[in-house]
């Protein structure tokens, strides 16, 4: 029964495929060879360096065959490594020499299917109609595809076939980084940029640290945290929603400056911009402030733009992005004035309340005052900052965890830089009194007995790390996806990470043999029937017992089951007993 349905469950193709790896491994080849392939060159090295004059090169490429032009006794394939594409020419009587021609006649042309790894060994040459090729001198089998790849098709710069259904492309990402070119572009420019950001932390003599992921308390940040136990220890632990307050402790510790690319997660729902694991930047500088600190974000994001694209914009969607520094800079005061026409300058909570309900503003009776203030400039004024701007001078109860502005103690010294109509960078001048901050974490509790899920809980030990003294500092947060989002003109964060979280992949129902078999239906029949579409026994009621005669009796001759056809009677049977179970 398991084999029937093995069997039934693949599609033609794939059967055709287990049928040719059969038929290598009786010719004594072997599928999946484990001896290294000696590769010595790459597809787009040996295009950029051919030259015509030369002598002969002889190389050694390896990947996946793309295409395939079979014409008798010579033959044209696409091989596709991890660099790009190229074609080889492959001679009958090149590759078998001598008498034994089944290398070209039977494993070339019958056995190999697109998509399949080969290695070949030959050497450069350019062909009558001008395209840099590699003669192939000899072929090895590297591993069996059993899956067809999707067919891509590109002519005169218009894509036929194209996989592009965003839910398969996500979920299947190996098969979109092989049939689709530019998403492997995204991916290199994703490393880029961060190699690019290391290497301007590093040139500044900044250190790369490593920090808990696993937190007993999840601090740094307002978010909802994932909880998990730690059964020796018999504790709740969470996944860190920041790194903050563990980098700060290292300043404290003496290091001058220090970041860390971090995967962070907040139990948030996933839209266009957010997914609940991502990935963020942060880096604390002793002895700056944030005005420092916004000269030094400018200049970084100029240098990267320039690293990733030779040049300082970028087009996402139909805006151009000029991260030329430097950026313009606005209180958020001014900013929601300026898109709201109302100055909330010495607001109380209720105020706050008020003014965001006749704004339209959707607010409850757990918001306080920084969170009324988040609100309203989310709504009214963040989407209109296209070009980067830095936000300056936060209220004091937006930032628990950010120093009082040197000349309103209302106000934090604090700047988010807003690019594309979202936040991209938060960053302080870091908060190094304790017993502020102390006092700050006291508030944040009183907001989460109010039901604010997403308030900071008070860590203790950092508080004692600061009464050791914390030098002056500032400190950024950077979200990386956003920022390669940016990069590379994408308008959603499933396009920059490589796998995406997604839902689980819906599974059809399915009755297992024992519920079939109970009706008097043969326990061979169950796979044919659920092949068939009767993948539950209440499937069968009311079904037409002749097109169900026919559809099993075609099975059966179809994947040559070998399986003594049921007679109608017999269908007609099964069917009146799932109807008399179920009246």
């Amino acid at each position: 029964m398991y084999l029937f349905m093995n069997l039934l469950e693949l599609s033609e193709q794939e059967i055709i495929r287990r049928g040719s790896l059969d038929e290598m491994r009786r010719l004594g080849i072997d599928p999946y060879p484990a001896a290294l392939y000696p590769v010595d060159a790459y597809t787009t090295e040996i295009k950029e360096t051919f030259k015509d004059d030369e002598p002969q090169r002889d190389v050694c490429v390896a990947g996946r065959i793309m295409s395939r032009r079979i014409m008798g006794k010579a033959s044209f394939m696409e091989l596709q490594d991890s660099k790009g594409r190229i074609q080889v020419y492959i001679s009958r009587d090149d590759l078998c020499p001598g008498d034994d021609k089944d290398l070209y006649n039977i494993v070339f042309k019958k056995l190999l299917d697109i998509g399949d790894f080969v290695g070949i060994k030959g050497y450069v040459f350019r062909t009558q109609t001008g395209e840099i090729s590699v003669h192939a001198k000899e072929l090895t089998v590297l591993s069996k595809s059993l899956r067809p790849l999707p067919i891509v098709k590109v002519k005169d710069g218009v894509t036929y076939d194209a996989f592009d259904d965003p839910e398969l492309r996500y979920r299947r990402r190996y098969v979109d980084l092989v049939v689709n070119d530019q998403v492997k572009d995204i991916f290199i420019k994703r490393t880029k940029v961060f190699n690019s950001m290391r290497n301007y932390f590093n040139d500044h003599g900044y250190m790369e640290v490593e920090t808990p992921i696993l937190q007993s308390i999840p601090g740094g940040a307002a978010a909802r945290p994932f909880i998990t136990h730690h059964n020796a220890l018999d504790i709740p632990l969470y996944l860190r929603i920041a790194d903050e307050l563990y980098l700060k402790r290292l300043i404290v510790g003496g290091f001058e400056g220090v970041y860390e690319f971090s995967k962070n997660f907040r139990n948030e729902g996933m839209d266009r911009t957010h997914n609940p694991e991502f990935t963020c930047m942060e880096i604390y500088v002793s002895y700056k402030d944030y005005n420092w600190m916004m000269d030094f974000t400018e200049k970084m994001l100029e240098k990267i733009c320039l690293d990733v694209n030779g040049t300082t914009e970028v087009k996402v969607g139909d805006n151009v992005i000029s991260f030329k520094a430097p950026f313009k800079r606005i209180t958020m005061i001014d900013a929601i004035k300026e898109h709201t026409g109302i100055d909330i300058t010495g607001m109380g909570e209720e105020q706050l309340r008020d003014t965001a309900r006749s704004l339209g503003i959707e607010v409850d009776e757990t918001m306080g005052n920084g969170k009324l203030i988040d609100e309203i400039f989310g709504e009214k004024c963040e989407g209109n900052y296209i070009q980067p701007t830095f936000i300056i001078d936060y209220p004091i109860e937006m930032s628990p965890l950010t120093k009082r502005h040197r000349n309103n103690p209302e106000l934090t010294e604090r700047f988010e830089l807003m690019v594309n109509g979202k936040e991209l960078a938060n960053a302080y001048s870091e908060l190094n009194d304790p017993i502020d901050q102390y006092e700050r974490f006291v508030e944040q509790m009183r907001l989460a007995e109010k039901g604010d899920d997403e308030a900071m809980i008070i860590d203790k030990d950092f508080i004692r790390a600061l009464e050791y003294g914390m030098p002056p500092t500032s400190g950024m947060g950077i979200g990386m996806d956003r920022l390669v989002m940016l990069m590379t003109g994408q308008t959603t964060i499933q396009e920059v990470l490589l796998f995406p979280q997604m839902r689980p992949e819906k599974v059809q129902p399915r009755d297992k043999a024992e519920a079939y078999t109970a009706l008097g239906i043969p326990e061979e029949w169950v796979a044919p029937l659920q092949k068939a579409g009767v993948m539950t026994v209440s499937q069968l009621a009311g079904a037409n017992p002749g097109k169900l005669f026919q559809d099993l009796c075609g099975l059966n001759k179809k994947y040559k089951l070998e399986l003594k056809n049921p007679s109608q009677d017999d269908i007609k049977a099964w069917i009146a007993a799932v109807e008399e179970k179920q009246s």
